[in-house]
Protein backbone atom coordinates (compact mmCIF):
# COMPACT_ATOMS: atom_id res chain seq x y z
CA UNK A 1 0.00 0.00 0.00
CA UNK A 2 1.15 3.40 -1.21
CA UNK A 3 0.45 6.12 1.21
CA UNK A 4 1.02 9.87 0.14
CA UNK A 5 2.95 11.99 1.23
CA UNK A 6 0.45 14.22 3.58
CA UNK A 7 -0.31 10.81 5.01
CA UNK A 8 3.41 9.76 5.66
CA UNK A 9 4.17 13.59 7.70
CA UNK A 10 0.89 14.06 9.45
CA UNK A 11 0.61 17.43 7.38
CA UNK A 12 -2.33 18.88 5.99
CA UNK A 13 -2.03 19.98 2.16
CA UNK A 14 -1.21 23.62 2.32
CA UNK A 15 -2.49 26.00 -0.98
CA UNK A 16 0.44 28.27 -2.47
CA UNK A 17 -0.19 31.20 -4.50
CA UNK A 18 -1.99 34.08 -4.75
CA UNK A 19 -5.64 34.98 -3.66
CA UNK A 20 -8.25 37.61 -5.71
CA UNK A 21 -7.96 39.86 -2.56
CA UNK A 22 -4.26 39.38 -3.15
CA UNK A 23 -4.58 40.67 -6.59
CA UNK A 24 -6.87 43.29 -6.09
CA UNK A 25 -4.67 45.13 -3.23
CA UNK A 26 -1.84 44.51 -5.74
CA UNK A 27 -4.11 46.27 -8.77
CA UNK A 28 -4.83 48.93 -6.71
CA UNK A 29 -1.31 49.71 -5.12
CA UNK A 30 0.07 49.71 -8.92
CA UNK A 31 -3.32 52.13 -9.50
CA UNK A 32 -2.07 54.61 -7.14
CA UNK A 33 1.26 54.96 -8.49
CA UNK A 34 -0.28 55.04 -11.98
CA UNK A 35 -3.04 57.68 -11.24
CA UNK A 36 -0.13 59.70 -9.12
CA UNK A 37 2.23 59.67 -12.50
CA UNK A 38 -0.66 60.65 -14.57
CA UNK A 39 -1.57 63.64 -12.17
CA UNK A 40 2.16 64.98 -12.58
CA UNK A 41 2.81 64.76 -15.97
CA UNK A 42 1.14 67.47 -17.08
CA UNK A 43 3.05 69.40 -14.47
CA UNK A 44 6.69 68.48 -16.27
CA UNK A 45 5.56 68.43 -19.28
CA UNK A 46 4.79 72.57 -18.24
CA UNK A 47 8.57 72.48 -16.96
CA UNK A 48 9.51 71.43 -20.39
CA UNK A 49 8.36 73.97 -22.17
CA UNK A 50 9.76 76.96 -19.82
CA UNK A 51 12.87 75.15 -19.88
CA UNK A 52 12.68 75.12 -23.56
CA UNK A 53 11.90 79.31 -23.18
CA UNK A 54 15.03 80.05 -20.94
CA UNK A 55 17.23 77.52 -23.08
CA UNK A 56 16.30 79.64 -26.37
CA UNK A 57 16.64 82.86 -24.53
CA UNK A 58 19.88 81.49 -23.92
CA UNK A 59 20.83 80.36 -27.34
CA UNK A 60 19.20 83.43 -28.94
CA UNK A 61 20.84 85.60 -26.67
CA UNK A 62 24.39 84.33 -25.92
CA UNK A 63 27.49 86.89 -26.54
CA UNK A 64 25.19 88.92 -28.80
CA UNK A 65 24.92 92.28 -26.15
CA UNK A 66 21.49 91.89 -25.45
CA UNK A 67 19.20 94.42 -23.26
CA UNK A 68 16.94 93.26 -20.81
CA UNK A 69 14.18 94.96 -22.98
CA UNK A 70 15.15 92.14 -25.75
CA UNK A 71 15.22 89.60 -23.58
CA UNK A 72 12.03 90.40 -22.04
CA UNK A 73 10.19 90.46 -25.14
CA UNK A 74 11.65 87.35 -26.60
CA UNK A 75 10.40 85.59 -23.14
CA UNK A 76 7.03 87.42 -23.81
CA UNK A 77 7.02 85.77 -27.70
CA UNK A 78 8.55 82.20 -26.49
CA UNK A 79 5.54 82.08 -23.82
CA UNK A 80 2.68 82.99 -26.69
CA UNK A 81 4.24 80.67 -28.99
CA UNK A 82 4.33 77.45 -26.32
CA UNK A 83 1.52 78.07 -24.51
CA UNK A 84 2.80 78.33 -20.97
CA UNK A 85 0.32 78.31 -19.08
CA UNK A 86 1.35 78.13 -14.89
CA UNK A 87 3.53 81.15 -14.92
CA UNK A 88 3.56 84.17 -16.77
CA UNK A 89 6.22 86.12 -18.54
CA UNK A 90 6.01 88.84 -15.51
CA UNK A 91 7.24 86.00 -13.41
CA UNK A 92 10.25 84.83 -15.16
CA UNK A 93 13.41 87.62 -13.44
CA UNK A 94 16.05 89.25 -15.42
CA UNK A 95 18.72 90.51 -13.60
CA UNK A 96 22.12 91.62 -14.02
CA UNK A 97 25.02 89.81 -12.83
CA UNK A 98 28.54 90.29 -14.04
CA UNK A 99 29.30 89.57 -17.41
CA UNK A 100 25.58 89.75 -18.36
CA UNK A 101 22.10 88.69 -17.37
CA UNK A 102 20.55 85.70 -15.15
CA UNK A 103 17.44 84.44 -17.13
CA UNK A 104 15.73 82.62 -13.60
CA UNK A 105 12.51 80.93 -13.95
CA UNK A 106 11.45 79.73 -9.91
CA UNK A 107 8.09 78.76 -9.39
CA UNK A 108 5.87 76.58 -7.62
CA UNK A 109 2.96 74.28 -9.28
CA UNK A 110 0.77 72.43 -6.51
CA UNK A 111 -1.11 69.25 -8.66
CA UNK A 112 -4.28 67.85 -6.76
CA UNK A 113 -3.78 64.22 -6.14
CA UNK A 114 -6.87 62.54 -4.55
CA UNK A 115 -9.59 64.39 -1.70
CA UNK A 116 -7.21 67.06 0.02
CA UNK A 117 -3.48 65.01 -0.66
CA UNK A 118 -1.72 67.23 -3.72
CA UNK A 119 1.61 67.45 -4.78
CA UNK A 120 3.88 70.32 -4.37
CA UNK A 121 6.15 70.48 -6.92
CA UNK A 122 9.21 73.19 -7.15
CA UNK A 123 11.03 74.21 -10.23
CA UNK A 124 14.08 76.50 -10.43
CA UNK A 125 15.85 76.83 -14.05
CA UNK A 126 18.29 79.52 -14.86
CA UNK A 127 20.89 80.50 -17.36
CA UNK A 128 23.21 83.68 -17.44
CA UNK A 129 23.15 85.12 -21.24
CA UNK A 130 26.56 86.53 -21.44
CA UNK A 131 27.42 89.65 -22.49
Amino acid sequence: MVRSREARFGMARRQVGATLLGYIILVMFAGVFVFATLRLAPVYLNYFKVNGVVDGVFEEFDRQAPTRAALRSSISRRFDVESVSIITFRDVSVTQVDGGFEVAAVYDHPAPFIGNISFLVHFDKSRVVRR
